[in-house]
């Protein structure tokens, strides 16, 4: 239990780190300050890396960082025992994309089924508004680069995986909510 709740701390530590470096990049900011430096490298002690990396100096960096911690905090979901994984590769490894010339993207999945369908829907909500998440942090890189005139066809096509990921899920999740609305229905049908 105290594991569980130590997770959740940290998770909800790095959105709002997240949402630091998403203001910092509001303000056309592109180096991260010393206080998010060691905040990000404080949270990583706290995860159980003893020698972890030195403090990322870019905002790009840190937002890879944090969304690196975020996804072995919700793979350590105890009340999800099975990690998600992509057709084809092992538990806990991780589906990138090549975008564009040496531009990689890391592709989201939905966590298999629990043992509680309603723990399950959370868990593939919250995947689904990650992807989101990331969507709209991709479109907004798409767009500072189209104005900066800095290499802004590679950031349109992180954009572009990025929406195709979240899409992709989208869909997935209400699929599977269907199924699952359609067996409550049959399990009740079944009880009358």
């Amino acid at each position: 239990m105290a594991a569980e709740i130590h997770r959740r701390i940290l998770l909800a530590e790095s959105d709002l780190l997240l949402d630091d470096v998403e203001t910092l990049r509001l303000s056309d900011e592109s180096e991260a300050p010393l206080s998010l430096r060691e905040a990000i490298r404080a949270m990583q002690i706290r995860l159980g890396r003893r020698n972890p990396p030195l403090p990322p100096a870019t905002l790009d960096a840190a937002h890879d960082l944090v969304f690196a911690v975020q996804q072995r905090l919700m793979a350590a979901n105890s009340k999800n025992p099975r990690p998600a994984r992509h057709a084809s590769r092992p538990s806990g490894q991780a589906l990138f994309t090549v975008v564009r010339e040496d531009r990689k993207w890391k592709v989201l999945s939905l966590p298999g089924p629990g043992a509680d369908d309603a723990e399950w829907l959370e868990l593939v909500e919250s995947t689904v508004e990650r992807a989101w998440d990331r969507w709209c942090y991709a479109q907004h890189q798409a767009s500072r680069a189209a104005r900066l005139h800095a290499r802004p066809q590679v950031a349109l096509a992180v954009a572009r995986a990025a929406w195709n990921n979240y899409w992709l899920l989208l869909q997935d999740a209400d699929r599977i909510k269907e199924r699952l609305i359609a067996s409550r229905g049959r399990l009740a049908g079944g009880t009358s």
